[in-house]
């Protein structure tokens, strides 16, 4: 595996991406990752924020039996709206396109990602399918589902095709960025550094990054051939027009199953990164756990078939799909008791990025088992379009996505803007925010189970004790995220000044200074092993770690 060694001469006058150009243009057309990275950072947040209004409403409307707060249709707006999106908006591009273009090239010792133009275009590619989806807000709404299942998405009135054409241009942005980070990969790691010597978040970017390439075409294409059935009454999804509706759902989830991992599988590396640094240890199964990456990747692209048990399809493809989903359990498997095994006997720093972690561990895991009941056809027949399938969602993508997010993003807080936030806060945030998520979502799963289905506008009397717990805990769990708000913006105006490297990190990007520099390094680093904590030591006089060895191969 490996680290680094980077010899960086001291900032001159303080000097660093962050104020060595001023004025709006000069982010706006800025060619740095580092600086792009924060742009999709307050983008997607912003949007988190927009999906998550959408979300409360929705929690609200269901607190009581009959009408709350709005009428059937605005409801569905309003779902249809919060999934888009989060999915489109956040979950996709949240990690890659913020953390990951900040961390990506640090982590290799590299002046910036392979194309810094390409690289822009993608973050102007994100605003501008941002910019679709805030005109379906003011032209009418959205009524489809995040989906945009035909025949919904071909006879209502709302705009689609704003939305289709917004998601459409997204997809752009996201094959850019994969297609950067790839090259970047493969032809700017520094001497030394193999493939098995990198660190595993930036394997998990790798393994994003190929279905990035190879799936969103596919979801592309077909959001095209939606628009232009609307446009022109093309018989080819439209039923009424000769055209097959299950056509569609064969190539959404021919896309959308392995973006579920696009969504995931950078989660996954983020709590790499955490387990091993905050818990004082090196990685247990490097390998198997940068592998387990790439399986997901492959094995996704094989499994759509498992959304669509009741569509009609023949008993046999079910039977092969049902077969098949079972598969992406091992390697996931594989990285969950990697964590534990790391973390067995390690120094663990109960701290915020580890908090994150390990809450991540349990919410993932609870994800995964309910998916075994959705994977299963006699079950999946009951439990299909149930509330079981939102709850189950939920923890895996929302709950993993979020909690990969908000933990790498305290983790390098401090190297992104320089400053340490209030541990203690960000401890409180993250419980409470925990403690939401299961109250919001648990619940579910037990509505699901007595046959409540999923995006009713209304419910029976027998349900509403559930709703109203899964309603308080969106409350709860927006309160949460909102301290983790207040805690970073605090941190910005009046947070301490933090050191190089306050967690203790091999890795390359804690070897050079925070916030870094333009160029990022003075000279190109050494690579060693990304995992050797043991590499460094406190130094209370600083606050800081100092390096006192250097180790380059796999322990």
């Amino acid at each position: 595996m490996s680290s680094t060694t980077a010899t960086h001469a001291p900032p001159q006058a303080g000097v660093n991406y962050l104020n060595a150009r001023r004025g709006l243009l000069s982010w706006v057309f800025t060619l740095d990752h580092k600086r792009i990275g924060i742009m999709y950072l307050v983008g997607v947040m912003g949007a988190f924020l927009l999906g998550g209004v959408f979300a409360l409403k929705l929690r609200t409307e269901l607190l009581t039996v009959g009408k709350t707060i709005m009428d059937a249709d605005t409801y569905n707006q309003a779902f249809t709206l919060h999934g888009a999106v989060m999915v489109f908006l956040f979950i996709i591009p949240g990690i890659p396109a913020a953390l990951g273009n900040f961390c990506l090239p640090l982590m290799l010792g590299a002046k910036d990602v392979a194309f810094p133009r390409l690289n822009l275009m993608s973050f102007h590619l994100w605003m501008f399918g941002a910019i679709f989806f805030v005109i379906v807000l003011l032209t009418g709404g959205l009524d489809t589902g995040w989906t945009f299942y035909t025949p919904y998405s071909t006879t209502t009135t709302t705009s689609v095709i704003w939305a289709v054409m917004g998601a459409f241009i997204l997809g752009f942005s996201s094959i850019f960025t994969g297609l950067n980070f790839i090259v970047t990969i493969h032809k700017m790691r520094p001497p030394g550094m193999t493939f098995f010597k990198m660190p595993l978040f930036l394997w998990g970017l790798y393994a994003t990054a190929l279905i990035q390439i190879l799936a969103t075409p596919v979801l592309g294409i077909t959001l095209l051939l939606l628009a232009i059935e609307r446009a022109f009454k093309l018989g080819i999804f439209d039923a009424t027009l000769g055209g097959d509706p299950v056509l569609f759902q064969h190539f959404f989830w021919f896309y959308s199953h392995p973006a579920v991992y696009i969504m995931i599988l950078p989660a996954f590396a983020v709590i790499s990164e955490l387990i091993a640094v905050h818990s004082r240890k090196e990685i247990f199964g490097y390998k198997f756990i940068g592998l387990s990456s790439v399986a997901i990747a492959v094995i996704g692209f094989v499994v759509w078939g498992h959304h669509m048990f009741v569509s009609g399809q023949s008993q046999m493809a079910s039977i092969v799909f049902s077969f098949l989903t079972f598969f992406v359990a091992i390697p996931s498997a594989i990285k969950v008791f990697n964590w534990l095994a790391t973390l067995y006997k390690g120094s663990i720093r109960i701290n915020t990025p580890m908090l994150y972690a390990l809450g991540f561990i349990w919410l993932f895991t609870i994800g995964g088992v309910t998916g075994l009941f959705l994977s299963t056809m006699s079950t999946d027949v009951h439990l299909h379009d149930t509330y079981f399938v939102v709850a189950h969602f939920h923890y895996v993508m929302v709950a993993g996505t979020l909690w990969g997010f908000l933990g790498g993003l305290h983790h390098w807080w401090p190297k992104i803007t320089g400053k340490m936030y209030h541990d203690g806060v960000g401890m409180f945030a993250s419980i409470t925010a925990f403690i939401g998520f299961n109250l919001t979502f648990f619940p579910q799963f037990i509505m699901g189970t007595r046959g409540m289905p999923r995006r009713y506008y209304d419910y029976l009397e027998e349900f509403q004790f559930l709703h109203v717990l899964s309603t308080v805990g969106a409350y709860v769990l927006a309160v949460g995220l909102f301290m983790v708000l207040f805690l970073l913006i605090h941190s910005l105006m009046k947070g301490k000044k933090a050191p190089d490297n306050p967690w203790g990190a091999a890795s390359l990007e804690w070897q050079t200074a925070t916030p870094p520099i333009t160029e990022n390094f003075h000279e190109t680093p050494k690579a060693g092993n990304p995992y050797a904590v043991y590499d460094f030591e406190y130094d209370p006089q600083t606050g800081d770690y100092k390096r006192v060895a250097f180790s380059d191969a796999t322990h």
